[in-house]
């Protein structure tokens, strides 16, 4: 995949300041404040930053974190993991692939098949309906 490598002054630009502090500074937003929380739409929600297919709503599903929850990504291949040991805990932060934008975390108490809770940030995504 093409990485978009874009200066800071251009992601100031280009994001708000609250997706800014997410996206490129990996800032959270409050819990239940996001708008996607309680979105039950069909479609598809992508990167904020770079309008990469991150999730689809067929993954999505209620987890009571206060943050959209989704079983996995559209793609493996879509986002990145890396180790974030920040503010005393042990989780694994997802990013972008495609731009590096901070998304939210992934833990391993998700419902089936995957096990999984992707964890992510209203302000990180935006969301394309199918209808």
């Amino acid at each position: 995949m093409e990485h978009l490598n874009l200066p800071e002054s251009e992601w100031r630009k280009r994001l708000s300041p609250e997706q800014y502090v997410v996206l490129r500074e990996a800032g959270t937003e409050r819990a239940f404040a996001g708008r996607f929380t309680d979105n039950k739409a069909d479609g598809v929600y992508l990167c904020a930053g770079c309008k990469l297919e991150l999730f689809d709503s067929a993954d999505k599903f209620d987890s009571g974190s206060g943050w959209p929850s989704f079983t996995q990504p559209v793609a493996a291949e879509h986002v990145v993991e890396h180790s974030d040991v920040s503010h005393g805990m042990r989780r694994v932060e997802v990013r972008c692939a495609r731009c590096d934008g901070h998304q939210g975390h992934v833990f391993p108490d998700g419902p089936p098949p995957t096990g999984l809770r992707y964890c992510i940030n209203s302000v990180s995504m935006d969301f394309r309906s199918r209808e």
